[in-house]
């Protein structure tokens, strides 16, 4: 069997994650699988959807294609798969226009009614896809993998000169940790030597709170995780954050690391409150939980390690490979 994977970009971070991690067990389960990048343009997004048709399945990943233009790849495909992490029919939380859009929705409701598989990254993007006509039985969630054998073990020793909080992140995501400065600082004051490390293109100033600036790069995101001590991540608590899969959790939790967010969206299924790390709803809870782990390393490292069995369990390439091999091949 082949299959074509219509991505955004290369290296895009939704590709790497939910398509080109079950490469392997695509292949192994005889389905060949190829990237392909959609262009920008009508014309040439016609030419290579012509080219599709000789691909026994095509997989459209998280892009919104005009309406002509997905009937026009409908007519071309055998199978038609769409993936998606995001809740697409929005936009997204910062967006000077708000989140409602009609044409994104008329694309949406558009793309979900014509695919044969519909994958879902959780269960409210399921809804969403539900909601928008989508029939019951081609939606399939499936959230977000990680590999974690791609992560070492975080550091054993406690260091001796505070605690290193990590945070990863593009630099539109960057921007809802930004409006939680009021809150960052009074972290930074009630818990002496705490620092902050951005992972992320682009750095911001959270006084007085010490920041690391760390470029990202994919060969040195893990190693960087491996030597924080605590994760952090905070989503503001509407339509378009609830799509979110948690990415930045998985990664904490696969290198070992307890986590602290608000809960929000998935943020309250992947952190086990109290077990692999902490949902916090105020600056209170906050300062509690970051005070909890400060002051035990051993705490910080029961923590971290159920919160990578936790990874392991449920959100593993590994633990996910046969769902997503019976989504695409359609059984």
């Amino acid at each position: 069997m082949r299959l074509a994977a219509l991505i955004e970009a290369p290296g895009h971070v939704s590709a790497r994650y939910r398509v080109e991690a079950f490469a392997g067990c695509l292949e192994r389960a005889g389905c060949a699988l190829t990237l392909q990048t959609i262009p920008r343009g009508a014309l040439a997004r016609i030419r290579l959807f012509t080219r599709l048709r000789g691909f026994d399945a095509v997989l459209l990943q998280r892009q919104l294609l005009a309406v002509p233009e997905l009937l026009y790849l409908r007519r071309m495909v055998r199978r038609l798969i769409y993936d998606f992490d995001d809740a697409m029919l929005y936009r997204d939380s910062y967006h000077p226009r708000g989140l409602h859009s009609r044409q994104r929705i008329r694309r949406f409701t558009a793309i979900v009614g014509a695919a044969d598989t519909v994958i879902a990254g959780n269960q409210f993007l399921r809804q969403c896809a539900l909601n928008c006509g989508a029939r019951a039985q081609a939606v399939r969630v499936i959230p977000t993998c990680i590999q974690p054998e791609k992560y070492p073990p975080r550091r054993t020793q406690p260091r001796p000169d505070g605690v290193e909080l990590v945070w990863i992140g593009s630099s539109s995501t960057l921007s809802g940790l930004e409006l939680q400065r009021p809150l960052l600082a009074n972290l930074a004051r009630a818990i002496p030597g705490l620092r902050l490390r951005l992972i992320c293109d682009r750095f911001a100033r959270f006084d007085p709170l010490p920041v690391i600036a760390t470029p990202w790069q994919e060969t040195s995101e893990a190693s960087y995780l491996a030597e924080a001590d605590v994760g952090i991540s905070w989503i503001p608590d509407d339509a378009w954050s609830r799509g979110k899969c948690g990415l930045k959790l998985l990664q904490y939790g696969a290198a070992g690391l307890p986590a602290i967010a608000n809960p929000a969206g998935v943020h309250s299924e992947i952190i086990e409150h109290g077990v692999t790390g902490f949902l916090a709803a105020d600056e209170d809870q906050w300062i509690a939980a970051l005070r909890q782990l400060a002051a035990s390393p051993a705490m910080r490292r029961e923590m971290g390690e159920q919160a990578r069995a936790r990874v392991e369990q449920r959100y593993a390439v590994a633990a996910n490979a046969a769902a997503f091999t019976s989504a695409v091949l359609g059984f």
